[in-house]
């Protein structure tokens, strides 16, 4: 089963993407940038779901950390934010991010995404 790190703070959003993998992938979690990345050390994971807005360490951050990590460089990063404003997804993309989504996330469009990084 492959794993998926959602780093996100709000309790509601990571409930929702939490009850929509859960079923087919495995799920480690963190509430902030500087765990995110302590989490993605520790467990390797297949993808990462990075909320942008995150406390202690933002998600522009902590992409950067992980994407410049050699026993990270590699794992996939989707950003997510409730903001869509012009120029975000290009911030996102130049902090490290493999792809952006905009909250509420869509859900066929979450794993459609899943599908081509992950093949899952």
């Amino acid at each position: 089963m492959k794993k998926i790190l959602i780093v996100e703070d709000v309790d509601l959003n990571l409930d929702l993407l939490i009850q929509l993998l859960e079923d087919d992938f495995e799920i480690v979690a963190a509430r902030d940038g500087a765990s995110g990345i302590e989490m993605a050390e520790e467990h390797l994971p297949d993808l990462i779901l990075m909320d942008m807005s995150l406390p202690v360490m933002d998600g522009w951050e902590a992409t950067k950390k992980i994407k410049s990590s050699a026993a990270t460089q590699r794992i996939p990063v989707i950003g997510l934010s409730a903001h869509a404003m012009n120029g975000d997804r290009e911030k996102a993309l130049d902090a490290g991010c493999d792809d952006y989504l905009t909250k509420p996330v869509d859900d066929i469009l979450l794993l459609s995404k899943l599908e081509e990084f992950l093949g899952a």
